[in-house]
């Protein structure tokens, strides 16, 4: 691993506790980092992003190296994690905060975000458009530090949740292969 491989890749997809594992596990991957980005409002708490006030989306920030796992996979990795068609939020988290977007960091990650979502509304995957945001990466906020790798820190309580919210139901039923 060399320096000049090192990215940064930004994904809002519903409840950031969600979000980590996913990325976390594969290899080539730095860190994942829990907080908030694409709103108005700076140092924001999680209370805050949480009213809707803010325009805030709770999101990861994974620095990878990009020579073990490009940005490419990145994405087919967070299509599968998310409900591509829900913009008002994700299974049971709703309100803007929990909305689907990519936050691209260079004008490649976008062009290859824009493909992928265009592939993926092409495949008739899903019934309804792929209304995931691919807008450009704005201040990454890190959440409070109870919130990074929740799904170490309280297995019980992240596997409770994430069940509960009905996202491994719908990957099953969407992402079968």
């Amino acid at each position: 691993m060399t320096e000049q491989n090192l990215e940064k890749a930004t994904f809002a997809g519903g409840c950031f506790w969600c979000m980590v594992k996913p990325f976390d596990t594969l290899p080539g991957i730095i860190q994942v980092v829990s907080g908030y980005t694409g709103g108005t409002t700076e140092n924001p708490t999680y209370e805050e992003v949480c009213s809707g006030k803010t325009g805030h989306a709770e999101a990861v920030q994974i620095t990878f190296d990009q020579a073990i796992f490009p940005y490419d996979k990145l994405v087919d990795v967070y299509f599968q994690q998310t409900d591509p068609t829900d913009k008002e939020g994700q299974f049971v988290d709703r309100g803007s905060s929990y909305r689907p977007a990519i936050f691209y960091h260079t004008e490649k990650q976008r062009e290859i975000a824009e493909d992928h979502k265009a592939k993926l509304q092409a495949s008739g995957r899903f019934k309804k458009p792929i209304v995931t945001e691919i807008v450009p990466a704005e201040t990454f906020y890190p959440a409070e530090s109870y919130h990074q790798n929740f799904y170490k820190k309280d297995q019980a309580h992240y596997e409770g949740y994430r069940k509960a919210s009905l996202r491994d139901e719908f990957i099953k039923n969407h992402w079968k292969e």
